[in-house]
Order: structure tokens, then sequence, then C-alpha cells
């Protein structure tokens, strides 16, 4: 008993030796370490953002791209908006969309499904998904699924699989992929169905179920599911009657769905590919949806996940993003991200400031170089590009500098890589007029205002999907200021809510005061509206005023229409077509033309669209722009004639415009013209390819464009001498 107490209190006094030579150790470390442990727990909680997205249906645009995000509002593409995966190397189709990312329980592996598909095939045509597991959001292994093929007794008739996502289920400790189905059989429709996948997250193991069963028994697809406040939200797209997002909610993700309030979406326009992320540090959670016939995202922003209001005016990004999903990251993660994909280059791309043209930043990176192009009316003495918009990248200086003098030197540190130092100009071009995407320029000089105005295509959005017109004001053709939106198809024009192009409009007097006639093409249909004011408000007619093809014509479109007002009778006169050259003379009323003088018109055959008509010392001036908008080769050319819609004389040499490489000038077309009143001095106002980037981009240089006004001269017998197109572009122009 004795040697058994002796045994106790030895054992007992080692054990408060060790004690206390843990806390004595504690206590000893010195204050540098602890706040590096502090720092290493800090790390692992997340501080920004990642955006996972595909950009539109073309077979380039169907692939998983990544962006940056520090806030949560405002993101930054990575590779410069570029691929970060081949989907040649991991579908089956060759194409992949509705990329879906998780952060699995671990807290360190990655999950991401897409849709196996390309658009171009048709949209039944798809019967696949991808699967996708990463470690460090860098690389990534994947295994498809061909659910026909895998499942062929249950699911050999599948027509379609889309938009899968993944979410731990607790109840089985699996990993269950969700997505919509529809069968070939008679009276069936997109159903949400589920599936675990095996524990390499390579397959699913089980024979896919039915998820959701929608009360209305129409289609529902692209389901996301977020847990909070005790349940699991599911978020939808359905085919009801009211066609948008609804919400059901379960409390196991196998029980039984209920649906709950009303359409979630807080827009007319539709919708699809809802995606509800929770924002750091905050009881926020953004529900965000792809409004694919607008040709953007919008976000919303909730507490409870029932009530939403809209902060696009909070958002930014410089990508067009398609249906995708966000993930918060940690700042590691972060770390990973940029010095794989983020670049120099991309850095002073994201550059931000007051009178910059972003779109127009040009970096030479074996110079190390960079041209910030600016607005005329900026203060290059104070002068202050944000730069540091990547979250993990450090950029010096970082206060406003004087580019009044001569280049700034910029030094760049992005990750773990070696810092980089670039000479840094601000230059005062002329050319684009415009700041941002805009195309199809129509110019007027208003005898009311004084004023000139420029009347574009809204510009920049995919496949020419914009809905509205907007104008732009200036007293001297190089300072322009942004009137705001005009118009915005299916608000004020009831019979189209789609393709808002090619404007142009006519300032005239009716009984003593000035109204503004503006037409448009909306859906590939002429319209017209009219103002007091050449900035609007504008009634649109309530109708198209041409809405089917000329007689003896049956190919182009009904689009690209000017008016023309002659001098010498003061008679109107309406022309349109792509693919034909049409022209007619309009009634008094100017919202109607006179049946019996629609004219085919007949240029040579390198017309393709874009008329525009103007009247000098005795000739009709016919112009027209050649080829594709998304050719680099686009181009203007023009005709002559004696009278409004007469016939044609073409000159020899009757180019007017085209592209300069040199220059880096690509695209050059669908001009207006401008002549100074009083005076015959005359400016060409056109479009190109956005400079610089617009050569490297395909057919999206077709709708990234931007405007431009050079000088046009005329030669002694009245032909058109050839515009070369500049940077610089005019200097300023006052009556």
């Amino acid at each position: 008993m004795y040697l058994k107490k002796i045994k106790f209190f030895l054992c007992l006094s080692l054990v408060l030796g060790c004690l206390s030579t843990v806390q004595a150790e504690q206590l000893s470390i010195p204050k540098n370490s602890r706040k590096k442990i502090s720092t290493v727990k800090a790390k692992d909680k997340t501080s920004a953002y990642l955006f996972v997205y595909f950009t539109g249906n073309r077979k380039e645009e169907e692939q998983i791209r990544f962006a940056l995000s520090s806030d949560g509002y405002n993101f930054k593409a990575l590779n410069q908006d570029n691929p970060i995966i081949s989907s040649q190397k991991i579908s089956l189709s060759g194409g992949v969309r509705d990329p879906h990312i998780l952060r699995c329980e671990d807290g360190k592996t990655f999950y991401m499904v897409v849709t196996d598909m390309t658009s171009d095939k048709g949209w039944d045509s798809n019967r696949g998904i991808v699967l996708l597991k990463s470690t460090d959001l860098v690389n990534w292994t994947s295994a498809t699924v061909h659910i026909p093929t895998v499942f062929s007794k249950e699911f050999g008739n599948v027509l379609r699989v889309w938009a899968p996502q993944t979410i731990y289920d607790p109840s089985v400790g699996k990993y269950m992929v969700y997505f919509s189905m529809l069968k070939s059989e008679k009276g069936d429709y997109d159903k949400i169905y589920y599936s675990y996948a095996n524990k390499d997250f390579t397959a699913l193991e089980t024979i896919p179920k039915q998820l959701f069963f929608n009360p209305n028994k129409t289609s529902c697809i692209d389901g996301d599911i977020v847990k909070a406040f005790g349940q699991y939200h599911l978020f939808y797209k359905t085919e009801d009657t009211e066609k948008g997002i609804r919400k059901a909610v379960a409390d196991k993700l196998t029980d039984e769905w209920k649906s709950v309030g009303g359409m979630m979406q807080q827009t007319t326009s539709p919708v699809e590919g809802a995606g509800v992320f929770k924002l750091n540090n905050s009881n926020d959670w953004v529900l965000m949806y792809d409004m694919y016939t607008s040709g953007k995202y919008q976000f919303t922003k909730s507490t409870d996940l029932e009530h939403f209001k809209v902060i696009d005016q909070d958002v930014t990004m410089d990508f067009h993003p398609r249906h995708g999903t966000v993930l918060p990251i940690t700042a590691d993660e972060v770390a990973r991200l940029t010095n794989k994909w983020v670049s120099v280059s991309s850095v002073f791309e994201s550059a931000k400031a007051k009178g910059l043209k972003k779109i127009n930043i040009v970096v030479d990176t074996v110079a190390k170089k960079v041209c910030l192009p600016v607005e005329p009316a900026t203060n290059l003495s104070l002068f202050k590009p944000e730069l540091n918009s990547f979250p993990g990248v450090s950029v010096k200086p970082s206060g406003a500098a004087d580019f009044s003098k001569g280049a700034v030197k910029y030094t760049v540190k992005i990750g773990g890589k070696k810092s980089e130092t670039y000479t840094v100009e601000a230059v005062k071009n002329h050319n684009p007029v415009l700041n941002g995407y805009y195309a199809d320029p129509e110019i007027l000089y208003s005898k009311k205002t004084g004023k000139y105005y420029i009347y574009p295509t809204s510009d920049g959005f995919t496949g020419w999907s914009g809905t509205y017109f907007k104008c732009f004001s200036s007293d001297n053709l190089v300072d322009w200021t942004d009137e705001g939106k005009i118009i915005q198809l299916g608000k004020d024009v009831s019979w189209a809510n789609r393709n808002a192009w090619a404007p142009c409009i006519e300032e005239k007097k009716v009984n003593g005061q000035y109204k503004y006639f503006y037409y448009f093409s909306a859906a590939q249909k002429i319209g017209v509206a009219v103002s007091d004011s050449p900035t609007g408000p504008f009634v649109d007619l309530g109708k198209p005023l041409i809405d089917k093809h000329p007689n003896g014509i049956n190919y182009g479109q009904e689009i690209d229409e000017d008016v023309f007002t002659d001098p010498q009778t003061g008679k109107s006169y309406l022309y349109w077509g792509n693919g034909y050259m049409a022209g007619a003379e309009l009634n008094d009323d100017m919202t109607s033309i006179k049946p019996e003088t629609v004219t085919i018109l007949k240029p040579d055959n390198t017309y393709r669209e874009g008329t525009y008509v103007f009247y000098r010392k005795g000739i009709y001036y016919f112009m027209w722009s050649e080829d594709d908008t998304r050719s680099e080769n686009y181009r203007v050319r023009y005709a002559t004639s004696t009278s409004p819609l007469g016939a044609f004389t073409i000159p020899k040499d009757n180019l007017v415009i085209a592209k300069d490489p040199k220059a880096g000038i690509y695209g050059t077309g669908h001009n207006s013209v401008l002549q100074i009143p009083g005076k015959d001095e005359w400016y060409l106002v056109y479009h190109r390819f956005n400079y610089p980037k617009g050569i490297t981009q395909g057919d999206a240089a077709g709708y990234s464009r931007e405007v431009c006004i050079d000088k046009m001269e005329f030669s002694a017998d009245g032909g058109i001498k050839q515009v070369i197109p500049t940077h610089k572009g005019i200097d300023p122009v006052k009556l």
C-alpha cells in the first residue's frame, strides 16, 4: 500500500511537471510567434469569392472560366476571361455549361460539376455531365457520366441532362449530385433528379430518383440548394404560367419539398440559372441569376431568403457571365489562383479611374509599357488610376500621380511572384468618342438646342442582345455627355423586347414646333417613336412601321433604317434592309410610308447593310457597309444618284473607310455623316472593333464595338476621299 502511494505521488508529480512545462512554454512564446499562429487561423476564414461561369452559346464560350472578388460585388475575370480548363479535354461533347462549385466537408477539397453540352447540336442533344475534383482550385481531375449508358435500363431514353449541382447529404454521409432531365416519353417534362456520387467523385453510384415534385407538373430546371435557418432551400426555374425562379424548402434533402412564396426574381425579363451565396462576415445572402435574353446578370440581396432587393448598382464585372456559381474562398486560395491566373497585363487592364477609357488600355509586356487612354477633360496632373482590384495583388504607388509631365513608374507584386516595374503613360486620344461599347452611330445637329447628339446601338451584349437605346450630347464633338436611356424595349415598346439595333433620328418642324422622329430596329422589325426633345422622352407608335419583306424580296432582315430629308423638296425618305436595300417616301406624319413608292435599290454586290443617305452640291450620296460586322474587313462604300430613289452611279474607287492594321484598327463600318451647319465641312461617324482587343476576340468582336469620328473630305469632282481611321480623332468643333 505504501509503495502504491509513492508511485501515485510520483506519477502525479510527473503530470503536474508536464503541465507546468506546457504552460511555461505557452507563456514563453514570443509575441510575434503568437501573432503568427493567429494569422494562420485567420487565413482559414473565407475573405474573398470565386465566380465560376461560362460565357455563351458558341463552342469557344462553352468553357469554364473563373473570376475573383474581394467583396462579393466587384468581380474581375482571371486569365483575362479565357478558359481555365479545356472543354475538349474533359467532356464528351467538346463543350461544357452551367458550372457549379462546392467546398467539401473537409474544407480543402473542391467538387465541380458541369453540363456536358455544345448548344450548336441542339437543346436536346446532351445526355451527360462532367464531375471534377481539386484540392487547390488550380489542378483538376475529371470524369464523364453519360446517363443513358450508365443507367440504360431506367434512363436509356433520356433526351437531355441539364445544370448539375452538388451538396453534401449528412443523412447518408455522401455527396448528392442533382440535375434536371427530360425523357422522350410522351407527356414528360423536365424534372429535378438526384443521385449519389462514389467516394472518389468519379461516378454516380445510385439510380437517379426524382428530388422535387412540382405541384403544377410543369418543367423545373436549374436547381440550386443552400442550407440556412435550419432548412434546405431549393431555388429553381419553373415553366409555369409565370415563368421564373421559385423556391421550395425541406428539413432533409430527400424529404418532401414544399413550394413557398412567389417569384423570386426582381425583373420582368426572362431568367434562369439561379445561384445563391452568403456574404462573408455578414447576415446577407445574394441571389443572382442569368437574364439570358438581356445579355447580363442581375444580383439581389436578402437577409431571410424570402425578400430580395436589386443591388445591380453596386455590382461590376469585366466579363459577361452565363449560368454560374459563387464560392467564398480563403486568402491562401486567392493566392494560389492569382499566382496561376493573374498577370501584370490583367492588373493594368483592370484599372479604374474617372475619365479612363477602360476598354482601350494597351499593355506591352515586352517593353513593359502601359498606355491609359483618358477622356479629353481629364486632369492629368492629379490622375489616380486604381490598379489594386485583385485580391492578393499589390501595386505601388497607390495614390494620385502627376501624368502631365510624362510617364509614371508602377511596381506590381502578384502573390508569390517576383515584382515587376512598368512605365505607365496617360494619353488623350479622342477616338473612341464614347466611353464603352457602342455601335451603328447616328449623329444629329439639333437646330433647337445648338448641340450635337449621337444615337448608337448599345453594344457589348452577347449575340447583339441589347434591349435599350441611349443618347449622348456634345457642344464640340469631342466631349460627350451620357443623357441616359431614351427607350427600353418591353417597357417603352410593347411589340418587341429584344435586339435593339441601329437607330436613326430626324429633326423636323411641325406646326412651328420641333419634333424628333426616332427610328429603330427591334426584333428584326422597324419602329418609330416621337418626342419634343432630342433626349426624349420618346413615345412609341405602338406598332412596327416595317414588319415584313418588300414585295419581291424573300431574304434578309428588316433592320438598319435611315431617314433622309431632301433639302431640294422637303420630302423625307426611309431606307432599310440587310441583304437588300429598300427605300420609300414617308408621309407627312413621318410615322408611315407611301406604299406605292417602295423601291428596291440596286447597289453592287458589296452591299450588306447600314444604308446612309446625304446630299451635297446636287449629288445624292448613298453609303453602305460591306461584309459582316464580325469581320475585320467590315467597311464602307458609296454610290451617287440624281434622286433620292434613283439609279446609282458607282465610282471606280468607292471605298470610304476600311481597316488600318498598322494602327490596330479593324471592322470600320455602319456610319452616319455630319455636315457642320453653314459650312462645307464634313465628318464620318462610324464604329470599329474595340482597340486593342477586338482583333483577338473572334466573333465577339462583332458585338464589342466602339464609336469614332474622323474628318471626311471630297475631291474636286465630288468623289469622297478615302478616310483613314485614327486613334487621335478630331479637334473640338464649335459653332
